[in-house]
């Protein structure tokens, strides 16, 4: 898969940066361009961005909204705004959702405690860039580890997001109080994935599963091969 070009964003606090890198690298055999929140441009004609977990200005404020207001964001939403796919994981999924590329909002979990564990999701949309490597219904077990993953929207936004095919992933258990069980969501043209679950921690056997490569097999050879 030569000749794709990834970037990873890195904020302050951000702690599964690497594990993105080396996600990405391992299934597209490119080492994806690391970029610092303070930079102002992106690299030039890149196939796909993430946002990795971590507790990006410690969580301070709201989960992600600091790190939402990083020089670099903006590049970011002119980027997603032309159609290149972006990926925001845990604390990604929040900057996302801060920087008003992804509707609702994360909250505290329910339970008010930290969630550190494996969870089993289901596959709700198989038709997209991100899931097509998994079968619609299917059952996957991806780890969890945060705070404010609770995912809320008003019953409006909700409905929308439901009827358009944009839950990627639901909980198949009761994890943190998100609404209507989301794990997963994307934008109204499916190029911007939020999830608090953690794939690029399932891609090798020896993580304990690999439930998690095929997100980013999908998405990789989607590209390449597009």
């Amino acid at each position: 898969m030569s000749g794709f070009r990834s970037a990873v964003i890195t904020f302050p606090g951000s702690n599964c940066d690497r594990d993105m890198a080396v996600a990405l690298e391992t299934i597209s055999g490119a080492a994806p361009f690391r970029v610092w929140h303070a930079d102002s441009e992106l690299p030039e004609k890149l196939d796909f961005i993430a946002l990795p977990g971590g507790f990006s200005y410690g969580d301070y404020l709201r989960s992600g909204a600091i790190a939402a207001r990083s020089p670099i964001m903006n590049a970011i939403v002119e980027a997603a705004q032309r159609g290149v796919p972006v990926l925001g994981i845990c604390n990604g999924f929040q900057v996302l959702t801060e920087a008003g590329l992804l509707p609702g909002a994360l909250m505290r979990n329910a339970a008010l405690r930290f969630v550190c564990r494996e969870v089993t999701l289901t596959v709700e949309n198989s038709q997209t860039l991100f899931t097509s490597g998994y079968e619609a219904g299917q059952h996957i077990v991806i780890p969890v580890a945060h705070h404010d993953g609770n995912f809320f929207a008003d019953d409006a936004t909700l409905d929308r997001i439901e009827d358009e095919g944009r839950v990627a992933f639901r909980y198949a258990e009761e994890v943190n109080g998100s609404a209507r069980g989301i794990a997963g969501i994307l934008n109204d043209a499916g190029n911007v994935l939020g999830m608090m679950p953690h794939p690029e921690r399932m891609i090798e056997a020896a993580h304990g599963g690999t439930d998690g490569r095929a997100l980013f097999e999908s998405a990789i050879k989607g590209l390449v091969g597009a």
